[in-house]
């Protein structure tokens, strides 16, 4: 590829983002697509408006003085930790590779230009290998730019993440200091309670806890392992809540529209409102009519503590002599509870290690065959259809894992997301492209030693790939986000084929699992790449700046926060950075030995040891805030609230919590006495297998949480 087709691929991907921009400019502003554009706003009490002018069919950037106006205080006000996190990501990434672009476009670009080991064209027809280090002539006196270039990159890199990690620390610190009213402070999870034939498990875990917590414990709630029944029930809870709502007013007059399929009038649903009352009432003989008078009750409960410092203390001991019997953990917030894995026995979480059993495809791949397939075929598609797919895929084996925490299996898919697409997109393609190409590579290399010259000779090979990918793959991931369009096209269904109203769209969450290791991967590519082709860093620079306004239109108007991990993906951000950066030195180690430059090579071996160190200091300086609570500040929290007269108001919430079923009151048992209520135990509940039983319905405790004033969209 020369620079005239490289020119061409931008152009072209320039106008189709612009023609995006300007398509979402004028969808936004039509009130039939307000739940796509504005569900965020819409859950908050945002008032839409109808009037019609001409404005609503005139592209404007408006929403992007929005995004630009809006400060990362605001976004930590409304949205949450997490949408301030993610957002410093795109601005490291921006401030770290702008210093990049500049040192590297100035310095590096112009030495790996004039090298003269490739023949050269007009300027327009150059090859991108021109523009490579692979036209640096060996032993060249010049590659000192090059070193240069990876100390202040590394340096900047550094500083940057310091500060950064710094600052989302102290926030961290002030969202607990500010959640006086998160009853996931006082409650522990407890599982693995031992069965007993003379007693019930509520019975064991008030007598367990009085016994040793007597001065700390206050109530408990077992965990209830619902079936089929509970699915009906909270379904038959959602479809009187949606009739309810589609209620028709009286005085509704006839459309002139006719339904998409059946060719009646829209009035045709007016039946619906007919039926409301009564389904509503037969729901509630549903609910009072004692489905639920015997209840499964599993082998774990929410423990409450009185103060918050007792219940961290008890989640951070060993409880039994035997690891595997009172196993505790701090509750995860209210919304975040994923009950589908609370009942799982804790005996049987080691099912992730099956994970290990993937070998047994290494004899098919041998098959020439499937090999011919793998290497011929599946190049072309891996990149379109893999990357689709492997976030469900990923979101699947991390509840398997058996994380009680919605965070928790998001975080695991995140990492697994990151792992997959790092090797894909940039291991598969640097060697050939494919996995059985990656592998023979592999083999072939002697020690470890040789591995940074492959990686040296390879990478500025792949120059084409990698520059193409981020303005295809980077800038019409962001297009495609800003117009929502699997939202647009249900809501364009739905209105227009099945008259349905806009409340029908659920408004989502925002997809850290999928967003987060792609803004990673970008930045991963740009790091390894940037002394090699620095020619890619504006490309980068372009992709970064429209995540920053794009990403931030979402998180203000899109997306809405079920539920907050206090920051928790920040660390594994900061790991991948060092990890880049690492690689990033081991390649630059490469190309300096075969360009026959020992002086840049013993150089970069000191920068490889700071890194290291760096990472080392932050990981003891920063990390076990993201991984503890400070028991400090809870201590502290626990004399304001006793000071303030906080406590019995928040003792009597805890209960309401974490309660398992809308229809049910909860279950509780309170220190100092015993309420019994029919249940029905599992004894052996090592045989359950997990994965079966459907998701738990959770009643959210509300926390506090400042809004702005709702506003017209």
């Amino acid at each position: 590829m020369d620079l005239n087709a490289l020119g061409t691929s931008a152009g072209i991907n320039i106008g189709v983002c612009v023609g995006v921009f300007s398509l979402y400019s004028i969808l936004r502003k039509q009130p039939s697509q307000a739940r796509v554009y504005f569900g965020r706003r819409l859950s908050i009490g945002a008032r839409k408006s109808n009037a019609l002018c001409l404005d609503r069919f005139v592209p404007s950037a408006s929403w992007i003085v929005k995004a630009w106006k809006t400060t990362d205080e605001e976004i930590l006000n409304n949205v949450g930790l997490d949408s301030v996190v993610f957002v410093r990501i795109i601005v490291f990434s921006l401030r770290i590779f702008s210093i990049a672009a500049v040192t590297c476009i100035l310095i590096v670009l112009p030495v790996n230009y004039q090298g003269n080991v490739l023949d050269h064209k007009d300027l327009p027809y150059e090859t991108l290998e021109v523009f490579t280090i692979l036209n640096v002539r060996q032993g060249s006196k010049w590659l000192w730019t090059h070193c240069l270039a990876l100390y202040i990159i590394t340096f900047s890199a550094c500083v940057l993440l310091y500060i950064e990690y710094k600052s989302i620390t102290k926030m961290r610190l002030a969202h607990i200091t500010g959640s006086h009213l998160n009853p996931s402070q006082f409650t522990v999870v407890v599982r693995a309670i031992p069965w007993s034939q003379e007693e019930t498990y509520s019975d064991s875990v008030r007598k367990f806890f009085m016994r040793n917590y007597e001065s700390s414990y206050l109530s408990h709630q077992m965990v209830y392992r619902s079936g089929k029944v509970q699915k009906l029930m909270s379904n038959a809870g959602k479809m009187c809540k949606i009739l309810k709502d589609v209620s028709i007013e009286l005085n509704h007059k006839p459309g002139l529209y006719h339904c998409g399929f059946c060719g009646a009038n829209s009035d045709s649903f007016q039946i619906l409102s007919h039926e409301s009352e009564s389904s509503r009432g037969k729901s509630s003989l549903i609910d009072n009519g004692g489905v639920e008078k015997k209840r499964k009750v599993c082998a774990a409960a929410f423990v409450f503590f009185k103060t918050r410092y007792a219940a961290l203390a008890t989640s951070q001991v060993l409880h039994s002599s035997n690891p595997m019997s009172w196993v505790t953990q701090l509750a995860p917030e209210p919304k975040d509870v994923y009950w589908s894995n609370l009942w799982i026995p804790y005996g049987q979480l080691w099912i992730h290690k099956l994970q290990k059993a993937l070998p047994f495809l290494k004899g098919p791949l041998k098959k020439k065959f499937i090999s011919q397939v793998m290497t011929g075929y599946l190049p072309s598609v891996v990149l379109i259809l893999a990357l689709y797919t492997v976030p469900p895929i990923m979101m699947l084996l991390s509840a398997l894992e058996g994380s009680i925490s919605r965070s928790g299996r998001k975080k695991s898919a995140c990492f697994k997301i990151l792992y997959f697409t790092i090797w894909n997109v940039f291991v598969m393609n640097i060697f050939a492209g494919t996995v059985i190409d990656s592998f023979s590579v592999f083999k072939k290399l002697d020690s470890v030693k040789d591995l940074p010259p492959q990686l040296a000779s390879a990478i500025p090979a792949q120059a084409k790939f990698f520059m193409t990918y981020v303005f295809t793959s980077g800038w019409a991931s962001l297009a495609c986000e800003l117009l929502q369009l699997y939202p647009l096209l249900c809501n364009v269904i739905r209105r227009y084929i099945f008259r349905m109203k806009d409340w029908a769209i659920d408004t989502m969450s925002f997809p850290y699992h999928t967003e987060i290791p792609r803004l990673l991967l970008f930045g991963f590519i740009g790091f390894t790449c940037s002394i090699l082709v620095p020619l890619i860093l504006p490309f980068l620079l372009i992709y970064f700046t429209l995540a920053y306004f794009i990403y931030r239109n979402q998180i203000i108007n899109v997306y809405i926060t079920k539920y907050q991990s206090g920051g928790h993906l920040w660390p594994m951000v900061h790991n991948t950075v060092i990890f880049s950066l690492i690689m990033m030195q081991i390649i630059a180690f490469g190309v300096f030995g075969l360009r026959k430059s020992p002086v840049s090579s013993g150089f970069t071996f000191p920068l490889v040891i700071f890194t290291l160190l760096f990472n080392q200091y932050c990981q003891q300086r920063f990390h076990p805030v993201f991984k503890n609570h400070v028991a400090e500040i809870l201590i502290e929290m626990d004399r304001e609230d006793e000071k303030y007269g906080r406590t019995e108001e928040i003792h009597q919430q805890l209960h309401a919590a974490y309660c398992q079923s809308p229809s049910t009151s909860p279950d509780t048992s309170m220190a100092g006495s015993y309420h019994h209520q029919e249940e029905e135990s599992i004894q052996d509940p090592e045989n359950v297998t997990p994965g079966k039983e459907p998701s738990q319905v959770s009643l959210n405790w509300s926390v506090a949480s400042t809004f702005g004033a709702p506003e017209p969209i």
